[in-house]
């Protein structure tokens, strides 16, 4: 069961990135990123709202909402340091390393007692090289400093982001997602302020943002729900998978050609989850 959510989270994480980066080429990244996250929050009341889930420890770092605070602000962070990294046009540098957020809150659950057989420590490290090489890298020009460092900015926000969730998922999932959007809402409405602009979307583009908003508030949902059923450990990596949907939508409906290398990548991914799924 566990796997399976992380699987479904991983794809709509994937989809949701892949409608948001399309969005993002007429609007600029910040204002579809503060739109969704407003959306996502929206959704994730109504659903508190119709499931009265409001069980859960509050205060504390075994309680749900100062994970989910600190999720939602390191998310934001990740994400500041991937759009950025990415309008360097080094995007075969930056989308790889970034994937590799998964490494953070692996290393969270394996120091905190998750205790993983050899076939399955194979089949993550398999699948994590698949992510990898999946996402397209660029080396051949060498790794320039600074879209290196946004790309390990990144990394280490959405690491962290996936660690606090995992911590917060433990009390309250829902509660924690919804305390990551409220938090992000605060940064959402602070930037809008700023830049007095609310991103100018037009009626046509508002069911692919309300979308975008409700697919990703969903896929940390259910990453959420997949580390109370299971390790944390394979729900991270396997929740890590998202840039594989997001190439085979690219693919598929923009005629983006994929390399050598992400066929690569995506075909040890797919045998890195049939290993832990197995054993």
């Amino acid at each position: 069961m566990a796997s399976l959510l992380a699987l479904l989270s991983s794809a709509m994480w994937g989809t949701s990135d892949f409608f948001a980066g399309r969005l993002s080429k007429k609007h600029h990244p910040f204002a579809v990123l503060g739109f969704s996250q407003v959306i996502g929050l929206i959704v994730g009341i109504l659903i508190v709202l119709v499931s009265g889930d409001w069980n859960g420890k509050v205060l504390g770092f075994d309680g749900f909402l100062i994970p989910g605070v600190l999720a939602g602000f390191f998310g934001y962070i990740g994400l500041a340091c991937l759009y950025e990294g990415l309008s360097t046009g080094r995007m075969g540098v930056v989308s790889p390393i970034s994937s590799m957020s998964a490494v953070i809150p692996l290393a969270y659950a394996l120091v905190n007692g998750d205790a993983l057989s050899t076939i399955t420590s194979i089949g993550i490290v398999v699948a994590l090289i698949g992510v990898f090489c999946a996402s397209g890298p660029e080396l051949s020009n060498g790794l320039p400093l600074k879209p290196l460092m946004l790309a390990l900015g990144a990394a280490a926000g959405f690491g962290c982001a996936l660690t606090f969730i995992s911590i917060g998922s433990q009390s309250s999932a829902l509660l924690t997602m919804v305390s990551m959007r409220a938090a992000t809402f605060f940064v959402t409405f602070a930037l809008a302020i700023k830049y007095k602009t609310t991103g100018n979307f037009s009626k046509q583009e508002m069911p692919a943002l309300i979308f975008i908003g409700a697919a990703d508030f969903l896929a940390n949902l259910l990453l959420g729900i997949a580390c109370t059923k299971g390790l944390v450990s394979v729900a991270m990596v396997f929740g890590s998978l998202y840039p594989i949907a997001t190439a085979l939508l690219a693919f598929k409906f923009l005629k983006e050609r994929l390399h050598t290398i992400q066929y690569v990548g995506i075909a040890l991914a797919v045998t890195g989850v049939s290993i832990i799924s197995a054993f």
